[in-house]
C-alpha cells in the first residue's frame, strides 16, 4: 500500500515522508475545483488533506492524488467538527501551513421565494465555514511566520446576477472577510486571497444546468451552452485552470487581499 493510500484508510503512513512540502487543507477537496486544487498541490510535492462530507468520495478523490494524503470526513457547517479537522491534521503531520477553502453550495430562486432556509445554507457553507477553517488555521501559521489561505469565491463575489441573492450575498461576504483578513495579517508572513471563477466544468454548474432545465424547458445542451456563452472565450473555465491561480497565490507573497477573476474576461477589475 503506498504513503498516499495507507493515509486515506485513515492511517498515518504518509507523516512518515520527511521533507514533502507543505501541509495543505483542501476543503471540499473530493471533487470538482477542489479535488483539482489538491491534485495539483499534491503534483508540487505538497502533503494534501482533503475534507468534505462525503466519506465515500473523499475515498476515491484520495487515491487519486500522486503524493501524500490525508482524507477527513468532516461538515464544515459545524464548529466541533472545524475544530476537529485541524486538530487531527496537527495530531497526525502538524499545523496547516496552507489552506484552500474551495467547499461551496449553490441554490437559485427568485429573490421572492429565497426561503431563510436557503439564505441560511448559503451563508452556512459559503462564508461562515471559510471564516471558522480561516481563524482556526491562522495561529499556526501566523507563528511560524508564514502561511497561505486561499478562498474560492466566485464572480459572483463582484457582480450581482438574478436568481441568486442568498448565494451572491455569501460571495460578497467571503471576499470582504479575505480583504480585511490580508489588510490584517499584511507583513506577518500569512498572505489571504480569493479566486472569483465564472461557470467552470464541475458538478456545481451541472446542478445549474439541470435547475434552467427544470425552469425553462430549455435542452441540457441549450442551458450548458448558454452558461459557456457567458464567458467571452465561448466556453466553461476548466478546474485545472481555477487550480493553477490557487498556486500562484500559494507561491507569490505579493499577491495579498486579491480576488483574481478566472472567467475569460467577462468580469475586468
Amino acid at each position: 500500500m503506498s504513503a498516499a493510500a495507507g493515509a486515506a484508510a485513515g492511517g498515518t503512513g504518509a507523516a512518515a515522508v520527511p521533507g514533502v512540502g507543505r501541509i495543505c487543507v483542501v476543503t471540499g477537496g473530493s471533487r470538482g475545483i477542489g479535488f483539482a486544487v489538491a491534485a495539483d498541490l499534491s503534483a508540487a510535492g505538497h502533503r494534501v488533506v482533503l475534507a468534505a462530507r462525503d466519506p465515500a468520495a473523499l475515498r476515491s478523490a484520495a487515491v487519486a492524488l500522486p503524493g501524500p494524503v490525508l482524507a477527513v470526513p468532516a461538515d464544515l457547517t459545524r464548529p466541533d467538527q472545524v475544530d476537529a479537522l485541524f486538530a487531527r491534521v496537527e495530531r497526525e503531520w502538524g499545523p496547516a501551513e496552507i489552506l484552500v477553502a474551495a467547499a461551496g453550495v449553490g441554490a437559485s430562486a427568485p429573490l421572492e421565494r429565497t426561503t431563510d432556509a436557503i439564505w441560511e445554507e448559503q451563508l452556512a457553507v459559503n462564508l461562515t465555514a471559510p471564516f471558522r477553517c480561516l481563524r482556526r488555521a491562522l495561529p499556526p501559521m501566523r507563528a511560524a511566520g508564514w502561511g497561505r489561505i486561499v478562498v474560492i469565491a466566485s464572480v459572483a463575489a463582484k457582480v450581482g446576477q438574478p436568481y441568486v441573492s442568498a448565494y451572491t450575498a455569501a460571495k460578497h461576504g467571503v471576499l470582504g472577510l479575505v480583504r480585511s483578513a490580508a489588510a490584517e495579517l499584511a507583513g506577518s508572513g500569512v498572505t489571504v486571497n480569493a479566486v472569483c471563477p465564472g461557470y467552470v466544468d464541475t458538478p456545481m454548474t451541472d446542478a445549474t444546468v439541470a435547475a434552467i432545465v427544470a425552469r425553462t424547458g430549455r435542452t441540457e445542451e441549450q442551458a450548458r451552452d448558454a452558461l459557456a456563452r457567458m464567458q467571452p472565450i465561448g466556453r466553461l473555465v476548466r478546474p485545472d485552470e481555477v487550480a493553477a491561480v490557487v498556486r500562484l497565490l500559494v507561491e507569490q507573497e505579493a499577491l495579498n487581499g486579491q480576488g483574481l477573476t478566472v472567467d475569460g474576461g467577462g468580469v475586468q477589475s
